[in-house]
């Protein structure tokens, strides 16, 4: 078996899935893929399930009811992983925002001894592409508003491609983690300080996606802004 698992939620994915599947399982390390699909209208989990045939035992898919957030997904595919007994459990995006080849840096820097490692835009060496400026800037003062906040010393707060230590989510109150998206990321960055982890930061180039719809929404920047006064008070 395989000592990581790579968790990847979907909503109409169509137009990824089987693209990301194949790069992943070309990598020369051994990662499986946990696909957690909330109920995609538009054939995603159906690929996947035509893939899992194709690569058995590597692949596996969570149905949910629903779009029920990023973040809900993120935990139950936690709690799977912790349940099968994986030992580095990473979080990527379908839409090749996250370069599937950075995943070996992320595990290296965990394997090295990082109990989180962090796929990071804003410390040297990292980038954005095809980001219009607005949203760059956005995103770098969120991360800095952040880090006033909580008093974190994290440069991307908001960061979704991760690999964790699964120490870290056995840890973490996860059922008492209710955000649902870039809201989400900060707070489990921010339990991981609060519990003592070491998290490192390794540089990467995100690019905006090429296929399908994002998911922003003036909601998710909402819940974090106000999220992060929260997350001060919460048993994490």
């Amino acid at each position: 078996m395989s000592d990581s698992v790579i968790i990847i939620p979907t909503y109409n994915e169509i137009e990824n899935v089987e693209k990301m599947t194949r790069k992943v399982m070309s990598i020369e390390k051994d990662f499986h893929l946990l696909f957690v699909d909330d109920n995609s209208p538009d054939g995603t989990s159906d690929k996947i399930i035509e893939l899992q045939q194709e690569f058995p035992g590597r692949i596996h898919l969570e149905t949910r009811s629903g779009k029920l957030g990023l973040g809900t997904a993120y935990i139950h595919g936690f709690k799977w992983s912790v349940s099968k007994g994986y030992d580095f459990i990473f979080e990527m995006d379908c839409d090749f925002s996250h370069n599937p080849d950075d995943l070996i840096r992320l595990y290296q820097a965990c394997f090295d001894g990082a109990d989180l490692s962090i796929g990071s835009r804003y410390i040297k060496g990292g980038k954005v592409s095809n980001w219009p400026l607005k949203r760059v800037l956005m995103s770098y003062f969120a991360s800095v508003y952040v880090r006033l906040i909580l008093w974190i010393s994290i440069k991307d707060t908001t960061a979704g491609f991760k690999c964790y230590r699964r120490k870290v989510l056995e840890t973490i109150n996860l059922d008492g983690v209710t955000f649902k998206g870039y809201a989400f990321q900060i707070c489990m960055k921010y339990a991981a300080v609060k519990h003592g982890f070491k998290v490192k930061e390794v540089p990467i180039t995100f690019v905006d996606r090429l296929y399908g719809v994002s998911k922003m929404s003036t909601g998710i920047f909402k819940e974090a802004f106000f999220g992060v006064w929260k997350m001060r008070k919460m048993n994490l």
